[in-house]
């Protein structure tokens, strides 16, 4: 499967990425790419901790293993944060 995403920049944006990067698409992508394998490194290696600290087996390629990840999306780590700051908001200690 393939995501595809657009991005628009304003014409200030496109002049100071132009003034940074050779071709702004190709900095673009490689920025995308290398936060996505930077955060395959995090998952991978959180994943095998978490298997081996339950006792479990460890096995399947990078690709697998963040596949089969039950890890939570930065969403639903925010969405929980979030919620647990309006449960002390909503029940202050005494």
């Amino acid at each position: 499967m393939v995501n595809e995403y657009t991005i628009t920049l304003t014409d200030v944006e496109q002049r100071a990425l132009e003034y940074v990067a050779y071709d702004a698409n190709d900095w673009i992508q490689n920025a995308v790419h290398e936060r996505c394998r930077l955060a395959i490194e995090e998952m991978v290696g959180l994943e095998i901790n978490n298997r081996l600290t339950a006792g479990l087996a460890v096995s399947g390629t990078k690709e697998e293993i963040v596949m089969s990840s039950t890890l939570p999306t930065a969403k639903q780590r925010h969405e929980e944060t979030i919620s647990k700051m309006m449960t002390g908001i909503s029940s202050p200690t005494p």
